[in-house]
């Protein structure tokens, strides 16, 4: 969510470490900002800096027990087209999550189970009043709401529609609700 990730490379002797390649250093600037000390899966997840400018792919032939993957031309970057209207919707995490990419067709009942049968309860849910494509989902913590970004955004939702999500700047009010 906060830039397009090119490579990652999780460290053969220190399997819960991670080198990411962002395609631009602002990118990675992003990141860092919102995304160290956050709370994943029961632990806090530290983001900085790295001596190494880039993640080097492995040499033909040489093994890395899959340790290396390279998403260069990955169909899920949000940031590729120049002045992509997502750099105008980065925000921290927040336990409210903006969803896009919603067929008008979608009840609130179908989005709320899909959340819920990959094991995320769901406190407060609310299409956009004028834009049943968008909605926003209230999570029951941060933790959870970083853990559902993780696994539900390209979400299958239709032949034609994955789930876009991201974190929302707006928080779900009773009877109005301000969009991203």
């Amino acid at each position: 969510v906060y830039g397009d990730v090119l490579r990652v490379k999780i460290l053969y002797n220190k399997k819960d470490g991670a080198l990411v390649q962002m395609a631009e250093p602002h990118q990675a600037h992003l990141a860092m900002l919102h995304l160290d000390k956050v709370r994943l899966y029961g632990k806090y997840i530290r983001v900085m800096q790295s001596k190494y400018q880039t993640v080097q792919l492995p040499k033909e032939g040489q093994p890395d027990s899959g340790l290396t993957k390279d998403y260069t031309s990955s169909p899920l970057h949000r940031f590729k087209k120049p002045g992509s209207k997502n750099y105008q919707n980065i925000y921290p995490p927040s336990s409210t999550l903006h969803l896009s990419n919603i067929p008008t067709t979608l009840s609130e009942d179908f989005l709320k189970t899909a959340f819920e049968n990959n094991s995320f309860a769901v406190k407060d849910f609310k299409f956009f009043p004028k834009d049943r494509k968008m909605a926003l989902i209230q999570m029951e913590s941060l933790e959870d709401a970083v853990a559902a970004l993780i696994k539900m955004h390209n979400y299958r939702l239709s032949e034609q529609n994955h789930l876009r999500v991201s974190f929302s700047k707006s928080n779900i009010q009773p009877d109005t609700l301000t969009p991203n």
